[in-house]
């Protein structure tokens, strides 16, 4: 390697790293505003903490790595240019290409890098994530209490609050149905205004404080009474506790094997294979339900099958017309017929767009880590060539234009991916849709920076602009002298 590519690497290098890990600390950053409400304060060990953490933050890096190449390139090549290190070099006989070689080099093996952790190493990310979060919903009850919705997690215990206050946990307007005792159903339920809900200081036990509620126990010991006449207990209190047992709730390891046929815990070889599997499924679910249908509707049905349609015949043996009496029987059972062929080609339908929508998202998650690793690639000969255009490092202009290419991307991928995931667009080319935009931007880019055309240069525009109007300025056989 030469001393000039040498350079040109480690000056990329920094700036690479710099992006990345800023663009990281945002992505991750948005994601634990959105469970810090749910995860702090909840008496979660730090440990467990720090594993969602980075579960999660790992999910983030084929994602981030397209906008750290982008932003890097631009600066690296914006600042060789600012410093005016790019004119000797051009003056030395060397191209553009010359220059951008060994970082052409050095981005496919990282955008090799992006396939490999997306396809190895992101795969076991999510299963870790996935399990430990469910682990810690589970060992952490109150974390799972919606306003308005039953919770039925603890045994023996169904709450539903109608608001929850997520700083003080306090909960509003709370509501208990105990059926611990088998064969009481909902026979003993608690209300009360509000109430606080905290762990005991051994963990065992879930207390749950009540203020200002009101007790209904209707008594019905023996199951077998099939009376309704039962003695009613009602009463009223200030301040209740409920004892909890969370013995069997404790934050267990779940095992993994339940989230591993996930389309985001499968590599690109488990993908092509889940994806053939549930196409052959719906291809055998597809053919049950015709046949079914088929053998429905009498027209259809083949004699071997059932009985066919009624078929009333005359005294010489032909058939004839049948009679008001015959149509009236006849009439309903049509009607039902019918409405049951609708309802059962709803249902084929239905099913059929659940299968398939599960099936767009493996063709999608298949396509992503190709696309990701190939964006890097894309973005790079849009930042190099662009940096080298406009001449100016740091993060000030570089990133107002990263930004920009990296929200029409974001923008297009998404779109294209809910198209794909709805049936309106085909997985090839509607995931490739938001790279395929942007290359010909950086094909463009990249000639226009290696045969030194003024692109940015305002001086340029202006003679052209002169021109255009000399054209349309009529010109004098006599020019007027002075």
């Amino acid at each position: 390697m030469k001393r000039l590519h040498r350079m040109i690497i480690g000056v990329y290098i920094g700036p690479l790293l710099i992006t990345f890990l800023i663009v990281l600390f945002l992505f991750s950053m948005q994601w634990l505003w959105k469970w810090v409400d749910e995860l702090m304060g909840k008496g979660l060990p730090w440990d467990v903490l720090t594993k969602l953490i980075a579960f999660a933050t790992s999910a983030f890096v084929p994602a981030v790595l397209p906008l750290a190449v982008l932003l890097s390139s631009i600066m690296t090549m914006g600042g060789l240019g600012e410093r005016s290190e790019l004119t000797p070099m051009r003056s030395a006989g060397l191209g553009l290409f010359k220059i951008m070689a060994p970082l052409v080099v050095f981005i496919i093996g990282l955008a090799g890098f992006s396939f490999y952790f997306s396809n190895n190493v992101l795969p076991v990310a999510n299963l870790k994530f996935q399990s430990l979060l469910w682990d810690v919903t589970k060992a952490k009850p109150a974390m799972n209490l919606q306003p308005g919705v039953f919770y039925g997690g603890l045994d023996g215990f169904s709450i539903r609050v109608a608001d929850k206050d997520e700083h003080t946990g306090e909960l509003h307007d709370v509501l208990i149905y105990d059926h611990r005792k088998p064969f009481q159903a909902n026979k003993t339920v608690v209300r009360a205004q509000k109430g606080t809900m905290k762990r005991s200081t051994d963990s065992r036990y879930l207390i749950l404080v009540l203020e200002n509620g009101h007790i209904y126990d209707e008594r019905g010991d023996n199951p077998s009474r099939m009376s309704g006449d039962f003695p009613l207990l009602r009463g009223s209190f200030q301040r209740e506790e409920i004892r909890m047992d969370l013995s069997g709730m404790g934050m267990k390891r779940t095992d993994e094997e339940l989230f591993k046929d996930h389309y985001k815990m499968l590599t690109l070889g488990q993908l092509g294979y889940a994806e053939d599997s549930l196409a052959k499924r719906l291809d055998e679910r597809m053919s049950e339900q015709e046949r079914n249908l088929r053998s429905s509707l009498l027209i259809f049905r083949d004699s071997s099958s059932g009985p066919v349609a009624p078929v009333v015949l005359s005294n010489t043996g032909g058939p004839t017309t049948p009679t008001l009496e015959q149509r009236a029987t006849w009439y309903p059972i049509a009607t039902d017929l019918a409405r049951n062929g609708i309802n059962e080609l709803d249902r084929m339908m239905t099913d059929r767009k659940d299968r398939t929508a599960q099936i767009a998202k493996f063709q999608v998650e298949w396509h992503r880590k190709l696309m990701l690793a190939f964006a890097c690639v894309v973005f790079f000969f849009i930042g190099a060539p662009l940096g080298a255009i406009v001449r100016k490092g740091g993060m000030g202009l570089p990133a107002v234009i990263a930004i920009i290419f990296f929200l029409v991307f974001h923008i297009l991928s998404y779109s294209t991916e809910q198209m794909v995931k709805a049936g309106t667009l085909n997985p090839w080319p509607g995931m490739w849709i938001s790279t395929f935009v942007l290359l010909p931007i950086g094909i463009f880019l990249t000639w226009k920076a290696a045969t030194d055309s003024p692109l940015f240069d305002r001086d340029a525009y202006d003679r052209v602009w002169k021109r255009i109007r000399l054209l349309f300025n009529p010109r004098h056989a006599h020019p007027p002298t002075v």
